[in-house]
């Protein structure tokens, strides 16, 4: 089972996958190798890039985020700027402080390598680390792969799985359960809410007052990030000059007469969606929602009905994140919310749904409707790619999690007034999502070699 604070994690923008992954892929690689004694030794290290990590790794910040992965810099605490500072510090001198501690000569054009060509088998997000003593002998070797949302996996933890062929991921919880039907099973069995059945199992890894000061933690970095994303202006960095909105928009809705109240919301909501990923894509701490391409959506609701003004209603903010996680957490164990893996069907429909989930919770839906609204917001982004124009989270990563924003919203409205049992249930959406992502062409699947990538000009 995964903890909602694992799910919903403060990062650094523009990718979870492309960025956090990799932040704390090479900071993990290092840590090992100093558990072993051995750190001093290291007088190289080289890092290959593979897959979508290295198709689109420019335009995500890939290379950057692994020098600082390697600096030893963690994306939940880092400061977004000192971390860039960094970055291009190590690239004007051609030296590296390894954790920050042990400094070695490092070229990141001969020692930062975009392997366009491999393609791993495991999982398209692969990362191999190689550290090398003075004598060119190798050291350790570890192969890893991102597979979205900041989590991560070695090749030794994918082919050696449990006896039951599962990742066994944190402690045993008080109601396990591992599809939507279980779920609702344990609901009925145990008198909770989905909200209550998450917080009870997050009692397995620390005391529900914690539990609760994180999600607050949460629910205040979003809105946080809503904030800095309405106070900014000016260019978003890369090749294709995107003009940041979101401060001109909220301008303008602040002084114009508001008299359609639908047409209004509609406004707000698209706001709060485009100020985060403005921030993201300018490399600024976002919260992986489940993911940072998507980290628009959940934010935008939570600031609209969750939240007084720019703070958080606890009981709401809570009851909201804690249902949507226990939605997003069936996504990561029966399929994929990796864009690399699924389209962006796995990033912004995963993030829709979960949203919607979580907004009919706090509307005082059943669980029953809850996972009605879950499926309703996924039933309507099957199919959908992830197309990045110029490998940047910008085109139409930004303007897509504002539509999806408004379209969570309304698949809370169906469920909660509907009677009936729907006839496609959650499980049903989510085995298809899966096999709609195994079936899509790699070229939709966040390489920048189909669909807007290729029919608009990047420069």
């Amino acid at each position: 089972m995964i903890s909602a604070l694992d799910l919903f994690r403060i990062g650094l923008g523009p990718s979870s996958s492309h960025t956090v992954g990799p932040m704390r892929i090479a900071a993990r690689f290092l840590q090992g190798i100093e558990e072993g004694g051995q750190l001093s030794a290291v007088a190289r290290v080289l890092v290959e890039l593979q897959g979508s990590l290295a198709l689109t790794g420019e335009g995500h910040g890939t290379p950057d985020a692994c020098l600082m992965g390697l600096i030893g810099l963690a994306p939940e605490t880092v400061d977004p700027e000192a971390a860039h500072a960094a970055a291009a510090q190590v690239r004007a001198t051609s030296r590296i402080a390894l954790l920050g501690r042990h400094h070695i000569a490092f070229d990141p054009a001969r020692d930062l390598v975009l392997d366009f060509d491999h393609i791993p088998d495991l999982h398209p997000n692969g990362m191999v680390l190689t550290a090398l003593d003075a004598d060119g002998a190798v050291i350790a070797r570890a192969e890893y792969f991102s597979t979205g949302g900041g989590f991560f996996s070695s090749r030794h933890q994918l082919e050696q799985p449990a006896a039951d062929d599962q990742v066994v991921l944190g402690p045993p919880v008080a109601h396990p359960f591992g599809s939507g039907a279980q779920l609702l099973e344990v609901c009925a069995a145990s008198g909770l809410d989905i909200a209550g059945v998450m917080l009870a199992n997050e009692a397995a890894r620390r005391p529900e007052a914690e539990t609760l000061a994180g999600l607050d933690t949460i629910a205040a970095a979003m809105n946080q990030c809503i904030d800095r994303g309405l106070s900014r202006e000016g260019l978003l960095p890369g090749a294709l000059k995107v003009r940041r909105r979101a401060r001109a928009i909220h301008q303008n809705l602040i002084a114009r007469p508001q008299d359609n109240q639908a047409e209004t919301l509609m406004d707000w909501l698209n706001l709060y969606a485009m100020a985060v990923n403005e921030e993201n894509a300018s490399g600024g701490r976002v919260v992986t929602a489940p993911t940072n391409g998507a980290a628009g959506i959940i934010p935008s609701l939570l600031r609209q009905y969750c939240s007084d003004g720019n703070s958080a209603v606890p009981v709401k903010a809570r009851r909201y994140l804690l249902t949507a996680a226990g939605i997003g957490l069936l996504y990561k164990q029966r399929a994929s919310i990796s864009g690399a893996e699924m389209g962006c069907q796995g990033e912004v429909g995963v993030a829709c749904s979960m949203a919607a989930a979580g907004l009919a919770a706090v509307w005082g839906g059943t669980p029953e409707q809850v996972c009605a609204a879950a499926e309703i917001g996924m039933e309507h982004n099957l199919g959908l790619t992830c197309d990045p124009v110029g490998g940047l989270v910008q085109i139409p990563c930004i303007e897509r999690n504002a539509i999806a924003a408004v379209k969570a919203v309304n698949a809370a409205k169906l469920a909660l007034h509907s009677g009936e049992t729907p006839r496609v249930s959650l499980d049903q959406v989510i085995e298809t999502m899966r096999q709609t992502g195994m079936d899509m062409s790699s070229k939709y699947k966040e390489t920048s070699q189909g669909g807007l990538a290729i029919n608009v000009v990047a420069c």
